[in-house]
């Protein structure tokens, strides 16, 4: 069951990465998926610490800063 999860979290990473490269290139596409997060990320959303779920989306997505802080900051509304 381990694995499992492991293997969405791996997953969901890839197809965020995909949704970044996509739109760096201008290629508009409706089978893009959505940014997600993974559970640490929302964990330290709800702590408050913005600057620390910033890094961990950039290191788990690949997407730049601005996309990263626009992303978290939507999740803290």
């Amino acid at each position: 069951m381990q694995e499992l999860e492991e293997i969405k979290m791996r997953l969901t990473k890839l197809e965020s990465q995909m949704d970044f490269l996509f739109r760096r290139m201008g290629i508009a596409s409706r089978d893009v998926p959505e940014w997600s997060a993974s559970p640490d990320i929302l964990e330290l959303v709800k702590k408050g610490d913005k600057n620390a779920a910033i890094r961990a989306f950039m290191d788990e997505t690949g997407a730049g800063l601005k996309d990263a802080k626009n992303y978290i900051e939507s999740l803290m509304k």
